[in-house]
């Protein structure tokens, strides 16, 4: 194995530690927020909606484009609006444990389908609608823990 390959094997290890280190800092997060339906920022959402969207954009959207990506050719996503997802999927009254509970299974369970993968599956490759082709499972995994640590952030506040 070449010294390059090694190093990219290397870095998607290390991607997927942090894939899980983050998803348990967010939800440590997320459980040490006082009132979770109190607003984390002026107009903005609350720690239980925070958890929700982000639970739900990573089984849905990079859950969903990852796991497609790897077993289908080249396939094509649709842009995702979380506006509009929230408003017609948004339940105030989901347990938040719940929510914390399946955000982390989720997470759990692409991190040890990925570990189990060949090396050739992280650059298997897929399409967005609006920003063109050459979506790797790769970007996905890059994309999910990024939205990850954003939201991380504004939990933290």
């Amino acid at each position: 194995m070449s010294n390059q390959m090694k190093e990219l094997y290397e870095y998607r290890e290390r991607l997927l530690e942090r894939v899980l280190e983050r998803a348990g800092e967010f939800r440590a997060a997320v459980e040490t927020v006082a009132d979770p339906k109190s607003a984390r920022e002026a107009g903005g959402w609350t720690a239980h909606q925070l958890a929700v969207h982000v639970r739900d954009v990573a089984v849905n959207v990079y859950g969903m484009r990852i796991r497609r990506t790897a077993a289908e050719p080249n396939p094509e996503f649709q842009n995702f609006d979380a506006d509009e997802w929230m408003a017609a999927h948004y339940a105030p009254d989901e347990p938040l444990g719940k929510v914390l509970d399946e955000f982390t299974a989720e997470m759990n369970d692409l991190v040890t389908r990925l570990r189990q993968s060949p090396q050739e599956l992280w650059s298997r490759e897929s399409r967005h609608a609006v920003y063109g082709g050459g979506f790797t499972v790769q970007t996905w995994v890059e994309r999910g823990l990024a939205h990850i640590e954003e939201h991380l952030q504004t939990v933290r506040g």
